[in-house]
């Protein structure tokens, strides 16, 4: 039996940091046995974006921790095919995510909470609802131009009354996204896509709150009150109601000006082993908090996809890299043809030349390409050291 610390740990900066890579599972030797499902449970949130640039977020994502997984690998890893028992469902979390199927019963605060919303943005036409629901029960999963027609106009948030009706059923649980098809979410109905077993919401909003800041506080190993919360998009005020029943340790952690709180089982023992060198998603739990990203790397994270292209400083997706458990650079990635081109890299100086070097050589091969360029660079010296140790990697 694990003996729990006191209920106040002091840790350093440098142990926190180590903590969190253990957590997200970037630190010590990966589960391959698990795969993706694994690295899912494990996080307990993969965040879903519409970008593509090598990969979509939720592809990056496990790559980051498993390496060259194979792409269509990670898209049945997720999603409900054939008679195959669920493994995950998609839900609003800390975003649009893939979360784990088991995960279920645990967000119905959220799905009376929705239920219970008095305004939406999109009106609801008479009848749409129930037509949605008649036509998934008589036909099975549809997208919801099957169903007819995501869109009125051109406009993509001039949705139809259909899709305002099945993504108002999504939310209130009634109906589930089962697959992504080209992007387009595939529904279904929750009684046919969720196990018997765990299709209900018999779970009180305390006990479901409870459950998330647990969860949270495991994935992320340490956090503050925001960190946490933040996690599956929680209120302070929810995480106020259980965290002294949700079993994390309070801890002060060095450099942290807020109190906060770490997993009693990272605790337990130091984390060790050996370090993930990788390319990140911007949506990667590992940094999707700012506030924190700063805390932990001394790193400003920012997604320039949605900036004005004259005001981007790093690049539309620039994906910072991970190194020896520090982040030691970023790179804008593209792809032309077979050929991975780096259009920004921002690095940390000539140390992280071989790593950002090693991080793209390997996300090459993993999207099939054959080569490596770079554009644009700090300075002329740091894009030719790097050119040269790309042509050294791809030799």
């Amino acid at each position: 039996m694990t003996t729990l610390p006191r209920p106040t740990t002091a840790l350093s900066a440098d142990e926190a940091r180590r903590i969190a890579l253990r957590a997200q599972g970037l630190l010590g030797a990966p589960d391959r046995r698990a795969g993706v499902r694994g690295v899912l449970r494990h996080l307990g949130a993969v965040q879903l974006d519409t970008i593509s640039v090598l990969a979509r977020s939720h592809e990056l994502i496990p790559y980051a921790r498993l390496g060259a997984v194979g792409r269509r690998t990670v898209e049945d890893a997720y999603w409900t095919t054939g008679s195959e028992p669920p493994h995950a469902f998609e839900y609003w979390s800390h975003a649009a995510c893939v979360l784990p199927i088991e995960e279920w019963p645990h967000f119905a605060f959220r799905r009376r909470a929705y239920r219970a919303r008095p305004h939406w943005n999109h009106e609801l036409p008479e009848g749409a609802y129930d037509q949605v629901i008649k036509q998934l029960r008589t036909e099975g999963p549809l997208t919801a131009t099957e169903l007819g027609g995501a869109k009125r106009t051109s406009e993509w948030w001039d949705w139809s009354g259909t899709k305002v009706a099945v993504e108002r059923a999504l939310m209130y649980g009634e109906v589930v996204c089962v697959e992504r098809r080209g992007w387009k979410r595939v529904y279904d109905l929750a009684e046919r896509a969720i196990p018997a077993q765990l299709l209900h919401d018999e779970l009180d909003d305390t006990e479901c709150l409870r459950r998330l800041v647990r969860l949270a506080g495991r994935s992320l190993g340490v956090g503050t009150r925001a960190d946490i919360a933040d996690y599956h998009r929680l209120k302070g005020e929810q995480f106020d109601a259980v965290v002294d029943a949700s079993g994390l340790v309070p801890v002060t952690v060095e450099g942290w000006s807020k109190p906060a709180w770490a997993d009693p089982e990272a605790l337990a023992s130091p984390p060790r082993g050996r370090h993930r060198t990788t390319l990140l998603s911007p949506f990667d739990s590992l940094i999707w908090e700012r506030a924190r990203t700063e805390r932990l790397f001394g790193f400003t994270h920012r997604l320039e996809a949605y900036v004005p292209k004259q005001k981007r400083v790093y690049g539309y997706f620039a994906m910072p890299v991970l190194a020896g458990g520090r982040i030691v650079g970023r790179v804008d990635p593209a792809r032309e043809g077979r050929t991975l081109v780096a259009k920004q890299v921002t690095l940390d100086g000539p140390k992280a030349v071989p790593a950002v070097a090693q991080a793209l050589v390997e996300a090459a091969g993993w999207v099939d390409c054959t080569d490596v360029r770079v554009e644009r660079a700090d300075s002329p010296e740091l894009r030719e050291a790097l050119t040269v140790e790309l042509a050294r990697a791809l030799a």
